[in-house]
């Protein structure tokens, strides 16, 4: 196993666990995770950061997704819906047929897929009209000063992180995938650098028509 290998099978599972589990961070999720209802998909569910907001007498299924084998058994040890289902993959391939979940979770995951355009249209795909995308994610700021910030130390980050990008954006990322998005929050996470901490939460409906 090599050092880049062994630091992302081992090491960022546990780095993202810890820095997606911050107080402040915490706070959106439980403001966005709890509006989930019916058949429930959720992309990046790996260290099961979400199931505790879960209320498992409005989710009726619920499967998640994650490229890590070591995330993936921290979200089964911390599941909360029964019977919930777990699977290996990545965001830009869905293994699922079209318009087959009542609600979509993306939280804190956008920012370390290869390609969000290409995920946001899965994850598009495999909502059913009239369902929604419940986000929650840390993107590009909308402070100058701060952007360029990050756009400095995007490619250092990057590699040291998962994948993890500072500079994408959030709700004009979801509207362009063709989705209805309500912005609910958006601020500075308290208590972490402003390069990394802008952050945007909302619901996003997929179209009827």
């Amino acid at each position: 196993m090599g050092l880049r290998h062994w630091w992302d099978d081992k090491v960022v599972p546990r780095l993202i666990r810890c820095a997606c589990g911050h107080p402040s961070v915490m706070k959106v999720r439980s403001q966005v995770v709890p509006l989930a209802e019916g058949r429930v998909f959720e992309i990046g569910c790996g260290g099961g950061i979400n199931q505790r907001f879960y209320d498992p007498a409005r989710v009726t299924a619920y499967c998640g997704l994650d490229p890590s084998a070591k995330g993936l058994d921290f979200a089964r040890e911390a599941a909360r819906v029964p019977d919930a289902q777990f699977v290996a993959g990545a965001g830009e391939q869905l293994p699922f047929p079209d318009d087959s979940f009542d609600t979509v979770v993306c939280t804190y995951t956008l920012c370390s897929v290869d390609d969000p355009g290409r995920t946001l249209a899965e994850l598009r795909r495999v909502l059913k009209p009239g369902g929604a995308l419940l986000y929650a994610e840390h993107g590009h700021a909308p402070d100058a000063g701060v952007a360029r910030w990050q756009a400095r130390i995007e490619p250092v980050w990057s590699s040291l992180a998962g994948n993890c990008h500072l500079t994408r954006p959030v709700t004009p990322a979801i509207a362009a995938a063709g989705f209805a998005p309500e912005r609910m929050g958006a601020h500075y996470a308290s208590g972490a650098p402003r390069f990394v901490s802008w952050m945007e939460w909302g619901r996003a409906v997929k179209p009827a028509v």
